[in-house]
């Protein structure tokens, strides 16, 4: 057996001629008279592409390898600057340095681990780049070959899940994970990656979850384990392999209820810690806030495949740990391409900071809610705007969700939520300290009511405002299924659906011709709808829903408008006549109380001499003339299409994980884990 000092001598020797190299992995000497000198890992990678069998000279070929300190780029730049018939030529070679990388993950000595470890990064990253399609070429074909493969991903395998599982090194563990999401991202779709037929086979998830579960670790491998998780639940999903991965997790949270430590461990508080830390930031500081769909997507994979997440989404735990904050300015966070750079292990070790002086408590859902009103400012940017239909997805789910809506209902479940808002002229920026303590389903509310007002634009996000208007009738239909009367400022959210019918009316011209607005506007002429039909069940007083009719007979002339411009399409023969023709019919009881009313408030203000009525005044003609108002009953309006991925969002969701693999692909940083680092940390072995 080799002695650790040969070992250590052998190594150091390599760092030493490492710290003269130059260029292209050449040492210099300083006489003009000799030629440059290559480090000796290089002439070692040299022998390997050759076509012979480079221990055919040198037995000990594979042993001294391991030894020398890895050169990413050389290897790396040698692999890609070979067209595929090159590589085929000596992929003998190769298979034969994969498998002698994989024999290496089980020597005792770390030195040799590591070095595989970064070895098979290096491959499998060179290797990538020869993956096309149109040269016919396979990378496990290249790296292991097909007779081997099943031995070789076998052994890999277990090899990872041993030092994931042990207590050793976290170097060690980082770059275990660096090398799963080297294999699961060599293609940029998922689902063509055939690798991960074996990564599923031989399967990794009881290491990652138990990365998860341990607070130490997950301060250290956390992001890498989640984002993991969040693109292998995506292979091929849709033939029923993202069901092994639910499976996995609800077993997981059923664990971590029974041992009720929701701020201590489990996924809960990983995805609590990492999302709360990275979501948290200042409104007026929008460029310092990174779009992070990769966490959004595991978040989202949870919710939507994982009835049982949800009340994991939903459990309280108190505010521990608060760090305390800098006097000085915090610095600028760097623009970090799209789902790629974990937070900082002392960022991600912290807990959010408290929502209030007075309040203490907070959840995964608050988070989330707050993160949303951040991103959903601006959608004018691709990343955004891709993460702000991923956050209106995630809330269509929970709102279509009867726990999820239990507790966003539950009158005993207070609290204060700081949502970001918009900066505007016309509006002053309300004051944290005078936030009510609430449901959470009114910060809910108030998060699609800011969408709403925000983002009447000339690039109308269309598909934005037809998710956040079903955000709200999911959440009507909850509530008027059940007879919850939310104390909510229910006129807010009124004025703020007739300002968008005016919106749309005033630009009819440009947005149709782009988009179907006749959709959206049945959409909330339906909303008002449901308040007519059934508000005296949901609705907190019956004042309430006076103001409704109040508000709809101050704003009767945007409702006239919108019945002129709907009715003048329906009747001609045009494309939008269909579309036009619902919302005509759809405004029968709105233009009903338009014209009860009206006529008997003229009536009123000419009998007592007032040129203009007070809203009370208003109000007591309406409470007077109830009785002989005739309404017709419409169907359907507390009837919805649920969510399905499958079809209308497959394309999204299949773009989306393209461009986070992309990403995490092209920003793996496996330099900061420098030789010398480890070999400090192994300096102390006997």
């Amino acid at each position: 057996m080799v002695k650790c000092s040969v070992i250590y001598e052998a190594v150091k020797d390599s760092l030493t001629m490492a710290q003269v190299e130059k260029r292209g992995g050449l040492l210099r000497k300083s006489s003009a008279y000799k030629k440059p000198l290559k480090e000796k890992v290089v002439l070692m990678y040299d022998e390997i592409f050759m076509t012979e069998d480079p221990s055919k000279c040198s037995p000990r070929f594979w042993e001294e390898l391991f030894l020398m300190k890895v050169n990413l780029e050389y290897l790396e730049g040698k692999l890609e600057s070979l067209d595929g018939e090159e590589l085929m030529k000596i992929k003998e070679n190769i298979n034969c340095l994969f498998q002698h990388c994989i024999q290496a993950l089980g020597e005792e000595h770390p030195i040799r681990v590591v070095n595989a470890l970064q070895t098979l990064c290096a491959l499998i990253r060179g290797v990538h780049q020869k993956n096309k399609s149109t040269s016919g070429f396979d990378i496990i074909n290249m790296l292991m070959g097909f007779d081997k493969a099943e031995l070789c991903m076998k052994n890999l395998m277990e090899s990872l899940d041993s030092l994931l599982c042990a207590e050793g090194s976290e170097s060690l563990k980082s770059l275990c994970l660096k090398l799963l999401l080297c294999l699961v991202t060599v293609t940029d779709n998922i689902s063509q990656n055939t690798i991960l037929e074996y990564v599923m086979i031989n399967s990794i998830f009881e290491a990652i979850l138990q990365i998860l579960s341990h607070p130490p670790s997950r301060r250290e491998h956390g992001y890498d384990a989640v984002v993991l998780l969040a693109l292998l639940v995506n292979y091929r999903k849709y033939e029923g392999m993202g069901l092994v991965i639910a499976q996995a997790l609800s077993e997981y949270n059923r664990q971590y209820k029974d041992k009720e430590e929701e701020h201590q461990g489990g996924f809960f508080s990983a995805l609590t810690n990492m999302v709360g830390s990275m979501f948290i930031a200042d409104a007026h500081e929008k460029i310092s806030v990174q779009t992070n769909e990769a966490i959004l997507l595991a978040l989202y994979e949870a919710v939507h495949l994982n009835r049982n997440f949800i009340t994991v989404l939903a459990q309280s735990h108190p505010e521990m740990g608060l760090v305390t904050t800098p006097v000085g300015p915090a610095p600028a966070t760097p623009a970090t391409p799209l789902g790629t750079t974990p937070p900082s292990s002392d960022v991600i070790s912290s807990v959010e900071l408290p929502l209030d002086a007075d309040v203490q408590t907070s959840n995964l859902l608050i988070t989330f809610l707050k993160y949303s009103s951040i991103v959903m400012q601006d959608t004018k940017d691709e990343h955004r705007l891709h993460s702000g239909k991923l956050c209106l997805i995630i809330l269509t789910c929970i709102a279509e969700d009867q726990y999820a809506n239990a507790f966003l209902h539950d009158d005993n479940m207070n609290f204060r939520v700081n949502l970001h808002r918009m900066p505007m002229r016309h509006r002053k920026k309300a004051a944290d300290k005078n936030l009510p303590c609430r449901p959470l389903v009114c910060a809910v509310l108030d998060l699609m009511v800011e969408f709403i007002v925000t983002h009447m634009m000339k690039e109308f996000p269309m598909d934005l405002y037809v998710r956040c208007i079903q955000v709200v009738h999911k959440l009507l239909c909850y509530q008027k299924k059940c007879r919850v009367r939310l104390h909510y400022t229910w006129r807010e959210l009124w004025s703020a659906l007739i300002n968008l019918l005016k919106f749309l009316m005033s630009n009819e011209t440009v947005l149709l011709a782009k988009h179907n607005i006749f959709t959206l506007a049945l959409m909330i002429v339906n909303l008002f709808n449901m308040f007519i039909t059934y508000g005296d069940t949901f609705l907190p007083t019956p004042s309430s829903y006076d103001e409704l009719y109040y508000e709809i007979i101050r704003m009767h002339q945007s409702f006239d408008n919108l019945y002129s411009m709907v009715l003048r399409l329906s009747t001609n023969a045009g494309q939008w006549k269909e579309a036009a023709s619902k919302v005509t019919h759809a405004l029968v009881n709105i233009r009903a109380i338009i014209n009860h009313f009206n006529p008997k408030i003229e009536s009123y203000a000419a009998v007592n001499h007032i040129s203009q009525l007070s809203e009370e005044q208003v109000l007591e003609v309406v409470r007077a003339n109830y009785d002989t108002l005739t309404l017709k009953l419409q169907d359907g309006l507390d009837q919805y299409e649920r969510y399905s991925e499958q079809h209308k969002e497959a394309a999204f969701f299949k773009e989306l994980v393209r461009s986070i693999s992309t990403n995490v692909r092209r920003n793996l940083a496996f330099h900061t884990l420098s030789q010398e680092v480890l070999l400090k940390e192994f300096s102390t072995i006997s």
